[in-house]
């Protein structure tokens, strides 16, 4: 059979596109020139906007499948999952990628057991191989140390996650046009098996560190949960969130929804500071590609040196609250010269 295209599968919650939706059209978007086919990509939802739709299509897609239907509301794989498999049935696209975010991690498999095909999860790059045409996929193994490329030649689609922040969200061009075909939901596509119950929530403190520009994570040199409060200040005098290791996640020290890492979360901030943090592979793999890395760290053969663009051995007990007075100190002194100005 004839496969042809590029699909993404956006993400649409809480009644807006989630970023990862636009970097996986900058992905798509690069494939899709490779292999000079169209970029479509899937959106699915309660009560999609237009303008949601129309921002796709300004983001690179060529053409949108919309399913808006009140009993997508809440996401329920089977239910999603049924869907996608209906439109890949229907327009046999080459490939298809998705975020590897819950959303992603869940869809996915789901899917590609239904059609027969096979998935590469958590890949950090992806390409053409230029004498084939197959997908490349590349993701980290064995804990981080080596990277694997992966290639689906015999099964179509070619079906892969990607980790969310390892590439820029498209750009946007308000002048570009595209197609948009309304996606009816059938009564079959609907599993009245599977009903939500209710949802409970992460405690987040902040920012989601996935989406913010500044992380102040610690670690096990913290010693004690309660030692947290130095880094929630840290975070909130700089304007950031709290990120932590899967050490002190694992203690309890702080919830999941912090954790940097491969199990956790991958972030690409304009500043990380590491405070307590040795460094094992899997840290290094989820913070490794911020602009700017701080590390304060009493070993000064602790392996988070190694990414560090500015380090300090020493006592963070000592350090922290020196440098959270300094940022106090500066806090003041621009509120009085606003005052001042302000006055005059």
């Amino acid at each position: 059979m004839n496969y042809q295209g590029v699909w993404t599968v956006s993400e649409y919650h809480g009644g807006r596109i989630r970023g990862v939706s636009y970097e996986l059209l900058h992905r798509g978007r690069m494939l899709a020139d490779k292999l000079e086919a169209a970029l479509s990509t899937v959106l699915m939802g309660s009560e999609v906007d237009d303008d949601h739709v129309q921002e796709l299509i300004f983001r690179g897609a060529d053409q949108v499948y919309v399913a808006s239907d009140r009993r997508l509301d809440r996401y329920i794989v089977e239910n999603y999952s049924n869907l996608l498999c209906g439109l890949i049935s229907a327009y046999r696209p080459e490939i298809v990628i998705a975020g590897a975010t819950t959303f992603g991690r869940t869809l996915m498999p789901h899917v590609a057991v239904k059609v027969h095909a096979g998935l590469t999860a958590d890949c950090t790059a992806l390409d053409i191989d230029e004498k084939t045409g197959d997908l490349l996929q590349v993701r980290p193994a064995i804990g981080g140390n080596i990277m694997a490329r992966i290639v689906t030649p015999e099964r179509r689609p070619q079906m892969a996650t990607v980790r969310p922040k390892t590439a820029p969200q498209a750009l946007r061009d308000g002048g570009r046009r595209g197609a948009i075909t309304r996606v009816p939901v059938e009564p079959g596509m609907i599993d009245y098996r599977v009903k939500h119950i209710g949802f409970k929530p992460h405690p987040v403190e902040g920012i989601d560190i996935g989406e913010a520009d500044i992380v102040v994570a610690g670690g096990a040199g913290l010693k004690k949960g309660e030692n947290f409060s130095l880094i929630r200040e840290l975070a909130r005098l700089l304007g950031g969130s709290v990120g932590a290791s899967r050490n002190a996640v694992d203690r309890g020290w702080i919830g999941y929804p912090h954790q940097v890492g491969l199990s956790g979360k991958t972030v690409t901030p304009r500043l990380y500071v590491a405070v307590g943090i040795s460094g094992s592979i899997q840290h290094l793999a989820g913070m490794k590609t911020a602009e700017n890395i701080v590390v304060i760290n009493t070993d000064p053969e602790a392996p988070i040196f190694r990414v560090a663009d500015f380090g300090i051995v020493g006592d963070a007990f000592e350090i922290v609250p020196l440098i959270n007075e300094i940022l106090k100190g500066e806090r003041r002194r621009d509120e009085v010269q606003s005052g001042a100005q302000g006055n005059g």
